[in-house]
């Protein structure tokens, strides 16, 4: 409805009622105004009336919606399924062009405006979490390994002779395979344990800049959010080491966004040193179905030469997803969510803590990491060899999901490599122990019910093991599913 159109809907309806209409649908239009002026995350959310409002109003700027359009070309967003056409809004075209991701689509116009509102939300959003100084983003449709893969062959165009990434230690099978996919072989710098912590080696990484050579590295590879014991890595001084030795250097960030501590050690170490990209995961950090990813970094420059490296179109799925999510939220929404993350780590950090001291255990210390806490499984080891690996199973078949139990002694191959003591970080870490994660948008409901949940099986565990309990039939053995998943 335009001005004419409203104008002429006063001679049907009562003019009064007509101007009212319209003043409402202007309210929504001042919206939307703001967004292209400013192409900022709104402070506070819209309704979802206003972003369908908006959606559709850019869905009929591609050349499928067209009322009198003529299609003789391959790809011409034709959908078969009408379910399929309403899921995605009727943008149908997708994103970027056959030799760039961020290119305009002359055919799509309203989805080459969504992708590129997209990346301009995101971007806010990114700066407003902590890393202020981020100069450029986009939403890639990949998850957090291949995003990375992208990263690393964008630098081998920059260091055509480098063979080898260096990578502090992180047991997580996608972020090792995307170095292997990309053709590069990892060079694994184990970690050193300081208290309960591990923490990057930093004479090491020197120690094998100096021996592969600087003009052999493709770039140093180092993690944020992680599972606890291990915590972020010492990204100011690796920064500074890359700067030192012209070496780039890629931040797997893949849950990071919402801790505030993950985005300062990002803003410092670009800050002090060299921080190339950082890589975040859309599901893990603003809650949309999997399979999307944000490629950030400080050199506007090698950002866009990341982008044109992936091949072909792409799915507009991720940035719809994420679009319609920071547009509902609002920025005061999201930091609302950061806030109670936050409250959330310290109650679950009291109520495991009180639980494994019940139990003769004890609360992991690694207050570097913000995100992840580690309770021992020291006296559970010690009354069953397999009492361990029973507890994850326990766990989720109790539908306790996410909750990660690390023996000791685990082996694992990986795209060739042998890690001992997979999963824990490190060769031999002084215990077993369990992992839970106060992650965004989690609730004091979760903690209570996880907690209540791993008193039980823990005192079903202990009683199976008793000398007394002859006859008692021990829980089924197993490891919870996507213990090495990363990303």
């Amino acid at each position: 409805m335009n001005s004419e159109n409203f104008s002429l809907s006063e001679k049907i309806v009562s003019s009064s009622y007509i101007r009212q209409g319209s003043q409402a649908r202007r309210g929504h239009e001042q919206l939307i105004r703001v967004l292209l002026e400013q192409g900022k995350c709104p402070e506070e959310g819209w309704s979802e009336s206003t972003i369908e409002l908006f959606l559709n109003e850019l869905a009929v700027m591609d050349s499928n919606n067209f009322l009198g359009n003529c299609g003789v070309g391959e790809r011409e967003g034709r959908v078969a399924s009408s379910l399929v056409a309403r899921r995605h809004y009727r943008l149908i075209h997708g994103i970027g062009r056959s030799g760039d991701i961020a290119a305009i689509q002359p055919k799509a116009a309203g989805s080459s405006l969504l992708n590129k509102l997209t990346n301009s939300v995101v971007l806010d959003i990114i700066r407003q979490a902590g890393v202020r100084s981020a100069s450029s983003c986009f939403v890639v449709p990949m998850a957090t390994g291949m995003s990375l893969t992208l990263c690393f062959l964008t630098l081998r165009h920059r260091r055509p002779g480098a063979r080898y990434i260096l990578w502090p230690r992180i047991d997580q099978k996608s972020c090792f395979k995307a170095m292997v996919t990309a053709g590069f072989e990892p060079v694994v710098i184990e970690n050193v344990l300081e208290g309960d912590e591990l923490r990057t080696d930093l004479e090491a990484v020197q120690r094998k800049i100096e021996e592969l050579g600087k003009a052999n590295i493709l770039c140093v590879h180092s993690t944020t959010s992680c599972f606890a014991p291990r915590v972020p890595d010492r990204l100011e001084e690796l920064a500074v080491i890359c700067a030192k030795h012209d070496i780039p250097h890629v931040v797997n960030n893949a849950y990071g966004v919402q801790s505030s501590k993950c985005m300062h050690l990002i803003q410092q170490g670009a800050r002090v040193g060299r921080i190339d990209a950082f890589v975040q995961s859309l599901d893990k950090n603003f809650m949309v179905p999997v399979g999307g990813a944000i490629i950030a970094g400080f050199d506007e420059d090698f950002i866009k030469e990341i982008s044109k490296m992936y091949p072909g179109r792409a799915s507009a799925s991720p940035s719809l997803d994420v679009l319609i999510t920071l547009l509902t939220l609002g920025a005061s929404g999201y930091r609302k969510l950061l806030s109670e993350r936050k409250e959330m780590y310290n109650h679950l950090a009291k109520e495991l803590g009180t639980l494994a001291q019940q139990h003769g255990e004890r609360l992991l210390h690694t207050p570097h990491n913000p995100i992840s806490l580690a309770m021992s499984l020291s006296g559970l080891q010690a009354h069953s060899d397999q009492a361990v690996t029973q507890l994850g199973s326990m766990l989720f078949t109790r539908q306790v999901s996410g909750a990660r139990v690390v023996p000791l002694g685990v082996e694992q191959t990986v795209s060739g490599h042998v890690f001992r003591g997979f999963m824990s970080h490190a060769e031999a870490y002084p215990c077993p122990y369990l992992n839970a994660a106060s992650a965004i948008a989690i609730t004091r409901g979760d903690v209570e019910l996880c907690t209540k949940r791993l008193d039980k099986c823990l005192k079903s565990l202990r009683k199976a093991a008793s000398p007394g309990a002859s006859g008692a039939t021990a829980p089924p053995s197993g490891l919870e599913e996507d213990q090495g998943d990363a990303a």
